[in-house]
């Protein structure tokens, strides 16, 4: 069943369970999604505003190697909890993979450093992408990159112009004939290495969290060597539920992340409500063991 995340939490007055008052009554998470920093369509405040108006009550905005969101002021929401978060991607085996930080620092000297190295390798490989694009006669992505507010730049917004310029017909297309490892376009970027990512995001008091695990089409023998080395590099949580995810996938990622000790979180990975399939809030319920074993179980969390 789709819908939002809720669970009744005990009172302050059931002394025996860890967390803390932010958790009692009923509670409706999503902790995964971007705003217009990154490749997401929206302003802060409207992803503020649209959350308050799904009835969530605590959001983390999630951007692409970008602290932006969380570096200014926001107007407070009523009955909304804004947890500062951060999407890293990172290398692991010569594959692409993001983790997730929750709870962060955003101000944190080390974080905010890599962070920035990271944008300027992203808007290096853009312009890269953008002279590939001009040797076949394709004009004009670097002006469109420069009027986006985007400050950490991703294929999406390449992929973007080539379907708004009518260059490719959908999103798909672009990323298969232009953008993906075998395409026209293609330009690689070393990200940091997995366990620099974990050690970022714990050095600023968050929480390291894998995102979305069963998008990175691995094997099971793969991915269970993804999990120990995570787990090994210090990373705490897994995204056991996310948009759009297979009810089978969703089952074997909570099952995994209880025999790895890794505790779940979860997030609709909203980009752009024009996109009628997904909103903030918006993904597959977790069942009640996986409830039992949330990131807000955390003898940590305090949001």
């Amino acid at each position: 069943m789709h819908g939002f995340i809720t669970h009744s939490f005990a009172t302050e007055t059931d002394t025996h369970l860890s967390f803390g008052s932010a958790y009692t009554g009923q509670v409706k998470a999503d902790l995964h999604c971007h705003s217009h920093f990154s490749d997401g369509k929206h302003s802060p405040e409207f992803l503020l505003q649209r959350a308050a108006d799904n009835g969530i009550s605590h959001l983390a905005i999630t951007d692409h190697d970008c602290l932006d969101c969380h570096q200014q002021e926001l107007a407070s929401t009523a009955g909304l909890t804004l947890i500062p978060g951060v999407e890293i991607s990172c290398n692991w085996e010569n594959r692409e993979i993001h983790i997730v930080g929750l709870g962060i620092d955003a101000s944190a000297g080390d974080l905010t450093h890599s962070l920035d190295t990271q944008q300027q390798k992203r808007k290096t490989r853009v312009r890269a992408m953008h002279d590939k694009l001009s040797s076949l006669g394709i004009g004009g992505l670097d002006e469109h990159m420069e009027s986006l507010p985007a400050v950490s730049w991703t294929r999406s917004h390449v992929a973007e112009f080539l379907v708004d310029n009518g260059h490719c017909k959908n999103w798909e297309k672009a990323f298969k004939g232009y953008l993906g490892r075998r395409g026209k376009i293609w330009v690689g970027i070393e990200w940091l290495e997995l366990a620099q990512a974990v050690e970022l995001i714990r050095d600023a008091g968050g929480f390291a969290i894998l995102a979305h695990p069963g998008r990175y089409s691995l094997s099971r023998r793969k991915l269970l060597q993804l999990l120990d080395t995570f787990r090994s590099a210090g990373g705490e949580g897994l995204e056991g539920s996310y948009g759009n995810i297979d009810p089978v996938m969703r089952k074997h990622l909570c099952e995994l992340a209880m025999e790895y000790g890794l505790y779940i979180s979860l997030g609709s990975d909203f980009h752009d409500a024009d996109r009628h399939w997904t909103d903030l809030g918006r993904m597959p319920s977790l069942d009640t063991a996986a409830i039992k074993n949330a990131i807000w179980d955390h003898p940590r969390w305090h949001f």
